[in-house]
């Protein structure tokens, strides 16, 4: 077998794999969480048979190891459930949530990622120089808020001072898509400024690791400028680095969103896993915790697959 396929035929093994046990410790560590569902559910001034026939119904009174095998394989065929706070169908709610929060996502990265590649390019041209210190240090100073106190200094400025946006985020399905764009820029500015610091650093590392080989010495012989020396020989071997930070950055864009929805009130897949841990609506917990694991670890299998097949010493072994 040829090592790219072999390679990647693991990661994606690896993956799955991880994703069972991932699935297993969302299932076990919310059903070992303290109280009683049933309880919950009907208050405190519930008689004992309505506790138990409710137990009954929502299978609480099966073994645990039944009820996880029975959960996952409801996953793996698209039943997510009913949710118990309001008897909807969880996939139907999701879908609209999660939607929601990919074209959030979707939005800070097409801004994020080019802005941080181009950051990262011009502070390796000038590494050691103002531009590089001052990229670098505005960089480091936006990632080193936390990402609610970065929304809120955003919010007031932008929203309470300037008047410039709302403060809330607020969206429908009856709004057009320039409309939603307006209504999501607080929250994309401050995931923007989130995952930018990384790619732009990591970017420029691999930049610089790059420019000590011997061909880049090579080409700056030939008295190419050094622009065209990062762009079309230093940038393109330091593709994979790069790709496996932008893939990881995507995939904290999806998962790491909780926050930034829960402070501009956005009705996407975090704001909803928060309503229902309030409400102790399990069964969505469990889905979104679900969801949330398997776009975080596929991600990071992109990333796996993306860097193997652009190491050319494992597209081209000897």
């Amino acid at each position: 077998m040829h090592p790219v396929v072999k390679l990647v035929t693991q990661r994606i093994a690896l993956g799955l794999l991880l994703l069972l046990a991932v699935s297993a410790l969302i299932f076990f560590g919310v059903a070992a969480l303290p109280g009683d569902t049933a309880q919950a559910m009907l208050g405190q001034s519930a008689t004992p048979e309505a506790l138990a026939n409710l137990r009954e119904k929502l299978g609480l009174n099966e073994p645990i190891v039944w009820r996880y095998l029975h959960w996952l394989g409801g996953f793996l065929t698209g039943d997510l459930g009913v949710s118990l706070a309001n008897g909807q169908d969880i996939a139907k709610s999701v879908g609209q949530r999660l939607g929601n929060t990919l074209f959030l996502a979707s939005c800070s990265a097409v801004i994020a990622v080019p802005l941080a590649i181009t950051l990262g390019l011009i502070a390796a041209r000038y590494n050691g120089r103002w531009p590089d210190k001052l990229i670098s240090g505005v960089t480091l100073a936006t990632i080193s808020l936390p990402e609610f106190v970065a929304g809120y200094i955003v919010m007031y400025f932008l929203a309470v001072r300037w008047h410039i946006f709302l403060p809330t985020s607020l969206v429908f399905s009856s709004m057009g898509f320039l409309e939603r764009l307006q209504a999501i820029a607080l929250p994309v500015i401050v995931l923007v400024m989130v995952v930018l610091a990384h790619m732009m650093r990591m970017t420029r590392a691999a930049i610089l690791n790059v420019m000590e080989s011997a061909y880049i010495e090579t080409a700056e012989l030939k008295g190419l400028s050094p622009i065209k020396v990062i762009w079309r020989h230093a940038f393109p071997n330091a593709i994979a680095p790069v790709v496996n930070v932008v893939m990881l950055n995507l995939a904290y864009l999806v998962v790491g969103v909780v926050v930034v929805e829960v402070v501009f009130a956005y009705s996407g897949m975090g704001q909803f896993l928060v309503d229902s841990v309030t409400k102790r609506d399990m069964p969505v917990v469990l889905a979104c915790g679900m969801i949330f694991a398997a776009i975080y670890i596929g991600l990071n299998i992109v990333a796996d697959v993306v860097s193997i097949l652009t190491n050319p010493r494992l597209r081209h072994p000897k």
